[in-house]
């Protein structure tokens, strides 16, 4: 339990007394009210010790200890809450840090971005088509994509439907992983039916023998299960974008005598809501979760320190993760002077790379996409600067999908900019596809067991 005591100028409401940026114009205040009031009636999707675990592992990582891996859709649809795409997702996350734990030689953390990421920010609050300018779409959580006034309209109810999509994904995901889908005794039970490129293929195959011989080894001298193979812990995050949805999940805890966000284990700030006098900021001070903050090539060092003195004026363990995303283009230039910038204030935080964000491009057909080669520069780029800079990066953050879509360019299969419009699924941003993301997580492994160690321990804290 932690230690740090709870705020008295604080209260789950406060941050309605700041500017609110990009949240939905709803046309019936009354509606609005009533459905937030039934979402704050409901049961909470994770629980207070759950979060707890959380932040100790992540203090753990900020330490060198543990890695995290941090993955899943840009955003969910309510139509994708299906068992097999639920399964697949669950799948890739642990077919990745099945790899980046042989590679890394270090425990993974397992955080989706599901069960909750059903809200999106948007660069304008209108759209326009031939002459017609609605809402824009922000996600399942407001409004629906289509485009007709109906359907743009932001609806008080859909907080509701996400509410239940939520519970069910997150009840899936736990009923597979107590069930024995996460097994590493048997890693062969995840199907490698997506892996059309042979020598990824057999490479993982190589990785999953390794580590089987490895337990049946331990296992045959010590005459015991390696129990903690058996099933692995699993957290969920999402963006606290929707502020009224996330005050309604947000209980006191009297025994931890703190609040917690109990929609998610680990919810996190994006760009474009981190002002620091702004009501996403004022609202994540006071919850006990651990939280992320996006860090673009627009924020500044001294943003950065002044974030790190609201969000964590007590310098607690594992409360605060970094996620840098630059892109290929400003890495270089911007990180080692926002290392510095919070080495400067002496606090502990977790540097998490996301290679996706700053490397997103549109094609000349008009089409969004990322490129797998810049994408993976980005990570080995992260990582040989925090080490040049005696820091660490403590993990990645990756949009991706188990299925079999085509909307990056490049990776072993050698996607083009033609491929793109044979499955382009995704209504926000680009995404990995399964075979994409296990081979940038065997790419990472394979530089750490070549003598390039990502995840060295740095020379402080910072």
């Amino acid at each position: 339990m932690s230690t740090i005591p709870a705020l008295t100028n604080w209260h789950p409401v406060t941050w309605q007394s700041r500017a609110a940026t990009q949240q939905p114009k709803y046309g019936d205040p009354k509606a609005l009210e009533r459905a937030v009031a039934s979402l704050s009636r409901l049961p909470p999707l994770v629980v207070s010790w759950e979060i707890e675990a959380l932040t100790a592992k992540l203090a753990q990582a900020q330490r060198g200890e543990q890695f995290l891996l941090q993955g899943g859709d840009c955003a969910e649809s309510f139509e994708d809450c299906e068992s097999n795409n639920i399964a697949r997702r669950l799948k890739i996350l642990l077919q990745m840090s099945l790899v980046l734990l042989q590679g890394l030689r270090k425990p993974i953390i397992r955080v989706g971005r599901f069960a909750g990421q059903y809200a999106k920010p948007r660069s304008a609050d209108t759209e326009t088509r031939d002459g017609v300018t609605l809402p824009c779409y922000r996600g399942d959580n407001v409004n629906r994509p289509g485009f007709t006034l109906l359907e743009r309209a932001p609806d008080p109810e859909l907080l509701l439907r996400g509410y239940e999509r939520a519970s069910l994904t997150l009840n899936f995901v736990r009923a597979l992983i107590d069930g024995g889908f996460a097994d590493l005794h048997h890693p062969e039970y995840w199907d490698l039916g997506f892996l059309r490129h042979a020598p990824l293929r057999d490479a993982y195959q190589k990785i999953v023998d390794s580590i089987a011989e490895s337990m049946d080894f331990f296992e045959s001298m010590s005459g015991q299960r390696v129990h903690a193979a058996t099933r692995v812990d699993f957290y969920t995050s999402h963006e606290g974008l929707h502020l009224l949805s996330e005050q309604a999940q947000t209980r006191y805890i009297e025994r931890q005598k703190r609040w917690y966000n109990l929609s998610t284990h680990m919810p996190w700030i994006g760009m474009r809501t981190a002002d620091i006098d702004g009501a996403h900021v004022e609202y994540f001070r006071g919850i006990a979760n651990p939280v992320g903050v996006k860090v673009g090539a627009s924020m500044s060092a001294e943003w950065l320190q002044q974030l790190i003195q609201v969000l964590n004026p007590q310098n607690q363990p594992g409360r605060l993760t970094f996620i840098h995303r630059f892109g290929i283009k400003d890495i270089e230039q911007r990180l080692p002077g926002m290392i510095r910038a919070v080495r400067a204030t002496g606090s502990q935080v977790l540097w998490v790379c996301d290679p996706m964000h700053g490397n997103t491009e549109t094609t000349s057909g008009g089409v969004k996409t990322r490129r797998f080669d810049n994408i993976l520069g980005e990570v080995e780029a992260a990582f040989r600067i925090h080490e040049a800079e005696g820091s660490m990066l403590g993990g990645v953050h990756i949009e991706l999908t188990g299925e079999d879509v085509t909307e990056c360019i490049g990776g072993a299969r050698g996607l083009t900019e033609s491929d793109l419009v044979r499955a382009y699924k995704s209504q926000v941003d680009p995404r990995l596809n399964a075979e994409q993301a296990l081979e940038l997580a065997m790419l990472i492994a394979r530089r750490a067991a070549s003598g390039h160690r990502p995840g060295k321990s740095p020379r402080n804290s910072a």
